[in-house]
């Protein structure tokens, strides 16, 4: 992985999703991320991932939650393509409307710098609206 020009992260994801086929992996990653308005990649136990649960629970905002960690052994495929994808392969990963915005409290850019900064900038909730995710909170 380093070989081909992955970051020290990325690389060891890539090690521990062993082989696998990429094209049918990223084809399930592309359903995946289609299949609900809000879709949120992560593990039980991160920290960040359970602020941004909770961010979106106490928001009323419905979201896919994928765990890559139930189990290990299909998610670190799963992480090891999304990494690719997005340039970065922490998790929480997030989606809204089938695009990438970041992890919690951090991002890849500015048009994807996490949840937090985009509730600040208040760009999430109209993100939100215009994916239609079922907010029951947010006034």
């Amino acid at each position: 992985s380093s070989a081909e020009g992955y970051g020290f992260k990325q690389s060891i994801a890539s090690v521990l999703a062993g082989e696998y086929d990429a094209d049918s992996v990223n084809t399930e990653l592309d359903e995946i991320i289609q299949s609900a308005p809000c879709v949120m990649f992560t593990w039980e136990s991160s920290p960040a991932c359970k602020k941004a649960v909770q961010g979106f629970d106490s928001a009323g905002a419905e979201v896919k939650n994928v765990r890559l960690d139930n189990p290990w052994s299909e998610g670190n495929k799963l992480r090891a393509e999304l990494g690719k994808k997005v340039g970065r392969s922490s998790v929480p990963c997030i989606f809204i409307g089938g695009k990438y915005v970041g992890g919690f409290d951090e991002g890849v850019s500015e048009d994807a710098p996490g949840i937090m900064a985009l509730a600040f900038q208040g760009k999430l909730k109209p993100m939100l609206g215009n994916a239609d995710t079922k907010l029951s909170k947010i006034e």
